[in-house]
């Protein structure tokens, strides 16, 4: 976490090598990322953004769309570990129904969408970035079951204003443009008494 413009998503796309560094090196599980091909590196991946696109096609299609080999009962069952399922079945032909872009749905309703397409693809590394921010609180709640499901069990990369999307993260990063500031979890940081002791504070006044 850090202000606007510290780098947060910049160090998510050299990650994922959406560009590559010039200076330093990344590794994944000793192997340096640009020793491997792209195609290769994003396949183990699953990122997600605060906008998410869904086709004009079923919402089952919208879901396979993770893993065009999955199964029906694979989408099923990623839609319900994400808690998605409950209402897509209140929908007019449930898992058939035809999408129009985001017409009639509630963001929430396209974030648990994209969370269970994201899931189906079973990705080794998870990156969300900011994939929280467009929604109000009431939402975020709806959807904090989906953001569980989705990091059991993976490596993940969360980028976040709100602290109650982080603060249960294993390591805790707070960056600014010079660079990492703190690092620690929830509770470490808070014992600092710094930056995130700040952010916390201020969090919690509002």
């Amino acid at each position: 976490m850090g202000p606007t413009g510290a780098g947060k998503t910049t160090i998510t796309n050299l990650i994922a090598r959406f560009y590559d560094v010039t200076g330093g090196e990344i590794r994944i599980d000793s192997h340096p990322v640009n020793a491997v091909t792209v195609k290769s590196l994003r396949s183990q991946m699953g990122i997600m953004t605060q906008e998410n696109f869904l086709f004009s096609d079923t919402v089952r299609e919208n879901i396979r769309y993770g893993r065009l080999d999955a199964t029906e009962e694979e989408i099923v069952a990623a839609a319900k570990a994400v808690g998605a399922h409950e209402f897509i079945m209140k929908m007019e032909k449930g898992y058939d129904t035809k999408l129009d872009g985001t017409a009639g749905l509630s963001v929430g309703q396209r974030q648990l969408i994209a969370f269970a397409r994201t899931l189906l693809s079973e990705p080794r590394i998870l990156i969300l970035d900011e994939a929280t921010s467009s929604i109000d609180t009431h939402t975020e709640l709806m959807v904090q079951r989906g953001i569980a499901a989705l990091l059991k069990g993976r490596t993940s990369f969360v980028v976040a204003h709100r602290l109650s999307t982080i603060k249960k993260a294993d390591q805790i990063f707070v960056i600014d443009e010079q660079g990492i500031r703190e690092r620690g979890t929830h509770g470490e940081l808070l014992q600092k008494k710094g930056e995130y002791y700040k952010l916390y504070q201020a969090a919690w006044e509002e």
